[in-house]
């Protein structure tokens, strides 16, 4: 498996945050364990020289004229002379005799001195005899009973075989920490290089998708946080997708509203144009369209201004104390004649009482028109439309539903969404109804959307009643002395 070691690569940060630390700590122990199994080793022979050399602590209770004689006996019949050497030693720390039979060379063992100084008389040594030879040996003064030193014993173990055998334990050691350490880095590359695939081909993806290719998506079926992150980016894969679709059918929506009154306005006026003079009532209707037509492409550019003051948050409303219900009127009034034309019948039922809300009047009437005006676009010859007020607890409720083609259960939830139309066949931009919706909030209020295909919409706007502060005061008042009471 090839990785590619940048210098800010993963494969770089985990070879530098990861595998480096395991080798220090693998390193470490290792040699804490061998420099611990060392010292055990040593301790190990050392403990049982002093069990074999038991025997030789008779002499501590010799004195000048047995000393010697308890040497020879105790040497002669020391059984483990296979295994180290015991040499007795004079006043001056001289060797005398030996347990291997040979004559001792005349000089002072390594720790003679200390063992001269010790208060017990004892002194140990690890290292390198004269002789070159690794050992182990331990030094014991014997004093008579007026503490004049008359001599000593000394045993000696060679560590030769003792290290080859730490040699081998070490090498042992060495091998499992090799073995660990190529199961970190060969498990760490293939971790890094499971990661590292999947990565690239986000990458490769999102580069895909930033250059329009929404079609792009990820195949993985890890189920960890890598397939998550790909199931994301799918998701927002279809979203792009889905937008750019709804942005390019509003493109052509918007287009086709364009140059519907435009081509209108061009033909009526060229018709009114060579007919000045001949045939006045022609000039008369020409000029009609044009006009009719010109507010049709005003009022849509200046939804589409509306939509992108939205857009850009300066979307504002000034708002003061107006009756909604002479706004629901005059909205209503303007759509009859175009019902009835249609054949669509449109009837509005009046509050009870005048509802006043805090309100901007031009935006109200820009949402009632909206939504009317929906409702006779998706309204067949012989449907109804209800445009019903009401007031309910400290708000005013304004439903109007339509008999007409209704919406998709699916694109229900979607209609409030900019760009999107439901119906493609039918004029209108699909910005609308955002904005609406977007007036309404500003209002404080709520706009809902019900709607069942081959049925007809409903559609409610809930707007709060405007509470003048000195009735809301007195109403205050009048709470407070009833408890007072």
């Amino acid at each position: 498996m090839k990785l590619n070691m940048h210098f800010k690569s993963v494969a770089m940060r985990w070879f530098v945050e990861v595998f480096l630390i395991v080798l220090l700590v693998v390193t470490v122990l290792s040699v804490a364990i061998s420099v611990f199994l060392r010292s055990l080793y040593v301790e190990r022979v050392q403990t049982l020289a002093e069990e074999y050399a038991f025997e030789f602590r008779a002499l501590e209770a010799t004195n000048s004229d047995s000393f010697l004689d308890t040497a020879m006996q105790i040497t002669n019949a020391f059984s483990h002379k296979d295994k180290m050497e015991v040499q007795i030693l004079d006043a001056d720390g001289k060797s005398i005799i030996s347990t291997t039979g040979f004559e001792p060379k005349d000089s002072r063992p390594i720790e003679f001195k200390a063992a001269l100084s010790a208060e017990d008389g004892l002194a140990n040594f690890t290292g390198k005899a004269p002789s070159g030879e690794s050992i182990v040996s331990q030094t014991q003064i014997v004093k008579n009973e007026y503490g004049t030193v008359i001599g000593g014993y000394r045993w000696i173990v060679s560590l030769a075989e003792t290290y080859k055998r730490f040699r081998i334990t070490v090498a042992l050691i060495a091998a499992l920490a090799l073995v660990v350490l190529g199961l970190c880095a060969v498990s760490g590359i293939f971790f890094i290089g499971s990661i590292l695939k999947p990565v690239r081909e986000i990458s490769s993806a999102a580069r895909k998708i930033a250059l329009g290719d929404f079609k792009t998506r990820i195949e993985n079926e890890r189920g960890d946080e890598i397939a998550e992150l790909c199931d994301s980016i799918n998701e927002m894969a279809s979203e792009l997708q889905h937008a750019e679709e709804i942005k390019n059918d509003f493109i052509s929506s918007v287009s086709h509203e364009l140059r519907t009154p435009l081509t209108a306005i061009r033909g009526w006026g060229e018709t009114a144009k060579m007919s000045i003079g001949t045939d006045e009532e022609l000039v008369s209707r020409g000029i009609d369209v044009v006009l009719s037509e010109a507010d049709r492409l005003s009022g849509l550019v200046e939804e589409l201004l509306d939509f992108s003051r939205m857009q850009s948050g300066r979307l504002t409303v000034n708002t003061q104390p107006i009756d909604v219900s002479m706004l629901l009127k005059s909205t209503y009034d303007m759509y009859t004649e175009l019902a009835s034309k249609q054949g669509i019948e449109i009837s509005y039922t009046p509050p009870i009482q005048n509802s006043i809300v805090m309100g901007d009047p031009d935006r109200l009437k820009q949402v009632f028109i909206n939504v009317i005006d929906n409702a006779v676009k998706y309204t067949e010859k012989g449907g109804l439309i209800l445009v019903v007020q009401t007031r309910e607890e400290g708000c005013v409720q304004i439903v109007i539903k339509d008999t007409g083609v209704g919406i998709p259960a699916e694109d229900v939830d979607h209609v409030k969404e900019k760009f999107f139309k439901s119906n493609k066949t039918v004029r209108g931009s699909g910005i609308g109804l955002a904005v609406a919706d977007e007036i309404i909030k500003q209002h404080g209020g709520l706009l809902f959307v019900e709607s069942t295909e081959g049925v007809g919409t409903t559609v409610t706007i809930v707007l709060p009643l405007y509470e003048p502060k000195e009735e809301a005061q007195e109403e205050n008042q009048i709470e407070t002395k009833e408890g007072e009471s």
